[in-house]
């Protein structure tokens, strides 16, 4: 029988447990799925929705019998309301522990993280892809994907302010995260990725000698093709997402979070999944937020949560 694959229940007061009993319902891989949270918030969140399902609690991996049942590995958690809860921060973090634990170990194949909140890091973290790249003792060699079966994207800085990013563009940290890129999606997907990247400025500066688009970027383009690298660019942010049939790519580099985000997201809406490259496991989540506003009235989509479990289902295949 396949490995186990976790899903980490994040956020308590969210849309979390919503999305994922709809996902486990409808995927003919369910029985390799179990949750890592707290059972008992679980169950009141699911009845509330009105969502039909067995919940089984285990707190042991060991102890999981019925895969036809939805297995939770139970972490402790006082609450004192199944949607407003002040004890989330330790909660979601010894969620996360135990889910890399069990990858790390190699227990599981691997794990899908619901959407948390970011405010648990207090600013130590710029997010989850950061936290578990430190627990998995990288510096810079991350790589946060946003994927679907027709693009990628990129970004080269993840979650900081504007303010901060041109400080950060060296040729160092392009040439560590586009090796991280090549490598990882080589072996994920039996392919190398043919690999577009931007410049940062608009109109990449017009092509001023002086310009971060000439005295870095495309140095480091270059270096990168002697590496056996299939990169191009840098491109102007503002014309690449629509000549994708001429130049042939399907992973878009940008410099920053929402340079490659936002023209993906306004593409492809909910049909993406945010895959962490570089880990010594996979760890993949859906790309959107808690939703906070609409936690608790069924009204939340399940499709990216969906495509997160048929993709890492794929791979446990694979394996």
């Amino acid at each position: 029988m396949k490995k186990l694959i976790a899903i980490v229940a994040g956020e308590p007061d969210s849309i979390n447990s919503e999305i994922i009993v709809k996902a486990w319902k409808k995927n003919k891989s369910r029985k390799n799925i179990f949750i890592i949270g707290n059972y008992l918030l679980l169950k009141k969140q699911i009845e509330k929705i009105g969502l039909k399902v067995e919940v089984l609690k285990v707190n042991s991996i060991k102890e999981i019998k019925d895969r036809n049942k939805l297995n939770v590995l139970n972490i402790p958690l006082k609450f004192d309301s199944i949607f407003k809860n002040k004890y989330a921060q330790n909660y979601v973090l010894k969620s996360l522990n135990v889910a890399h634990d069990l990858a790390f170990k190699k227990k599981i194949t691997g794990f899908i993280n619901a959407p948390i909140d970011k405010k648990i890091f207090n600013n130590k973290y710029l997010g989850v892809t950061e936290y578990l790249a430190k627990k998995n003792y990288m510096k810079n060699k991350e790589v946060m994907m946003i994927y679907n079966k027709k693009l990628s994207v990129v970004p080269l800085t993840t979650h900081l302010e504007i303010k901060n990013i041109t400080s950060k563009i060296k040729y160092a940290l392009i040439k560590k995260k586009i090796l991280t890129l090549d490598r990882s999606y080589s072996k994920l997907f039996n392919t190398k990725p043919k690999i577009v990247i931007l410049g940062l400025n608009p109109h990449n500066s017009e092509n001023r000698t002086n310009s971060i688009e000439n005295k870095i970027i495309k140095p480091a383009v270059k270096k990168l093709n002697k590496l056996n690298i299939d990169i191009k660019g840098p491109f102007p942010a503002d014309t690449v997402f629509t000549n994708q049939k001429k130049l042939k790519y399907n992973v878009v580099v940008g410099m920053y979070h929402d340079q490659v985000l936002a023209p993906f997201k306004a593409l492809y809406g909910y049909d993406a999944i945010n895959i962490t490259l570089g880990l010594k496991y996979l760890r993949i989540s859906p790309d959107h937020g808690i939703a906070k506003d609409i936690a608790g009235l069924g009204k939340a989509n399940p499709q990216s949560l969906s495509s997160a479990i048929n993709f890492i289902s794929k791979v446990n295949e694979q394996t």
